[in-house]
């Protein structure tokens, strides 16, 4: 499948570059992601308890994403450092997986989108998961990591749901 959009990091000679954005306009930008992580039921179970011996795996992946989700510059390339106004990351115990599933939000008012700072976020939460876990379980996996919706800017909203129902 092609797309007609060109690839907006990459300048007229194909090399890499930071979108200039100063003369967008400010609005207010808002995205979710989710992502997953499968384990075996005793670890979904001692996670539920509290009993990892590093702690409360679920504070801890929630403060660990809105963390990364601040520093999403630092970390991706190409990506303007953005004043970040709110971000969530919430982790819900889904024993059909077995496992978790993490989901987190990003919002600002500004001239760029959000959704990498999102995608951070779950997938730094999900990672946090592992790591204070992997004690017991080395092999959970982290899957589904993906933008669930974004909305303002030029290119207005989007979301999965609006995307399936159009194919």
């Amino acid at each position: 499948m092609t797309s007609s959009k060109s690839l907006t990091h990459l300048d007229a000679s194909g090399s890499a570059n930071m979108v200039d954005v100063s003369a967008k306009d400010d609005t207010t930008r808002e995205a979710r992601a989710e992502g997953f992580v499968q384990m075996k039921p005793e670890t979904l179970a001692m996670i539920r308890d509290g009993n990892a011996k590093k702690g409360d795996v679920l504070a801890t992946a929630r403060i660990a994403g809105i963390m990364a989700a601040k520093r999403t510059h630092e970390l991706i390339p190409l990506c303007h450092p953005l004043a970040l106004s709110k971000v969530a990351v919430d982790i819900e115990i889904d024993e059909a997986l077995p496992g978790l599933r993490v989901e987190s939000y990003a919002k600002l008012s500004g001239k760029t989108g959000v959704e990498m700072e999102a995608l951070t976020a779950c997938s730094v939460a999900c990672l946090t998961i592992y790591d204070m876990a992997k004690a017991a379980d080395r092999g959970m996996t982290i899957s589904g990591i993906r933008v669930l919706a974004k909305s303002g800017g030029k290119s207005g909203d989007w979301s999965v749901d609006a995307r399936e129902t159009a194919e």
